[in-house]
């Protein structure tokens, strides 16, 4: 690596004060160069800025641990494929990108930041290019999905049948990301609630965001006939193919779904035990007990436990009754551990499983972001004190 990564750490140390500034402007050079680029991005803009500077940030912190960097960087190659970039994108994203900061660096700005900041964005730009040519050439960059059959689960869930266009490899615990024509290239994760089916269908389970910008359109307005876009599947929460040791799955919300996928693949072979425990805020947001009911009548060696405090309590006691169906259940060592639910569920319940003698190898989840914030910063100073997390399209780009 012929650059030093010190001299980029300062050049972004001189301009990341100016952040919202500096993206609008990014952005503003580059489709004013490039209109046909553009197209590419989705109409509102403030999260796509926010994801940029995101980026930027995790690429310079990575820079002295090459394998993360490698990793990192493979996951953007690849995942860039399902929003049509292509090869000569990059160095018109490259000029926008050095423009923008030789403007925002003003006099701190020196031919040392200018060779550094040219030799790292040719590195990474052919490490994404390379990963993306690596992808086997029959692996579509996107599927069409058509909307086979909507079920308002709960007043806020809407459980959606997909039928993609071609075969749709994926492994039970895998999440996919998807798209709708209604909000052009904005994408959002949804883990796959249900094991490879005969049919080609696949299951994924919606909660309205409040102010979000697909999951409204997904619950409330989408529906049977509609095509979707798919991303490829992603995420490494899946199991062991190899294991025979029992499974313990927490889920809370709409985390159920990964849990589900997992659960009917294991019913399928049925040489395991498993022993479930799916939390909600309430009995009315267990929003798919004739699932869970099939599941058990089918799947003999299969424990569900159902917590869910009594109406109008609160997040903590739902959560209390979560750690205490744990300490119940006693001895958690030598499981296989899934967890799935809100960010904030995974972090919790492996720290509980931790003392009741779970090994920390052996437990899966979903990348979870560093915050739960994901308010945007009022000011420069706001930024710096109070982080926030992005909304990423791919999150295993944190792994």
């Amino acid at each position: 690596m012929a650059f030093d990564p010190a001299v980029l750490r300062a050049g972004l140390a001189v301009v990341e004060r100016r952040a919202d500034q500096l993206t609008a402007y990014f952005y503003a050079h580059l489709f004013a160069h490039n209109p046909g680029v553009r197209a590419l991005f989705p109409e509102r803009m403030e999260e796509q800025r926010d994801r940029l500077l995101a980026a930027i940030t995790h690429l310079v912190q990575r820079l002295d641990e090459p394998e993360r960097l490698a990793g990192y960087l493979t996951a953007l190659g690849r995942d860039h494929r399902k929003f049509g970039a292509r090869p000569e994108h990059y160095p018109a994203v490259g000029a926008s990108l050095l423009a923008t900061l030789r403007r925002f660096a003003g006099a701190a700005w020196t031919e040392e930041q200018e060779k550094a900041w040219t030799e790292a964005w040719t590195v990474i730009s052919q490490a994404m290019i390379d990963a993306e040519r690596a992808v086997p050439a029959d692996e579509p960059a996107w599927w069409q999905a058509e909307v086979v059959h909507r079920r308002w689960a709960a007043p806020d869930v809407a459980v959606l049948t997909l039928a993609p266009d071609r075969p749709y490899p994926f492994t039970p615990g895998q999440y996919l990301t998807l798209c709708s024509p209604r909000v052009p290239q904005v994408w959002r994760p949804y883990s796959i609630g249900c094991a490879p089916r005969v049919d080609g269908t696949l299951e994924v389970h919606v909660r309205r965001v409040p102010d979000g910008l697909l999951s409204p359109v997904l619950v409330d307005e989408v529906l049977p006939g509609e095509q979707l876009r798919l991303g490829p599947a992603l995420g490494t929460a899946v199991l062991d193919p190899y294991s025979r040791r029992p499974l313990l799955a927490v889920a809370g919300g709409t985390g159920w779904a990964q849990v589900k996928a997992v659960v009917e693949a294991l019913a399928q072979r049925g040489d395991r035990r498993a022993t479930v425990l799916l939390g909600a805020r309430s009995d009315a947001d267990h929003y798919d007990l004739d699932a869970v009911r099939a599941l058990v009548d089918r799947y003999a060696r299969l424990e569900m436990v159902l917590a869910a405090p009594e109406d109008g309590a609160g997040r903590a006691e739902a959560v209390a009754l979560v750690h205490e169906g744990l300490i119940r259940l006693g001895d958690c060592s030598g499981r296989d551990v899934l967890l799935s639910g809100p960010p904030d569920l995974a972090p919790a319940v492996a720290a509980r499983l931790a003392r009741l003698g779970a090994d920390p190898e052996l437990v899966r989840h979903d990348p979870v972001p560093d915050t739960l914030d994901r308010s945007r910063p009022a000011s420069a100073a706001e930024r710096f004190l109070q982080p926030r997390d992005i909304a990423w399209i791919n999150r295993t780009e944190l792994g």
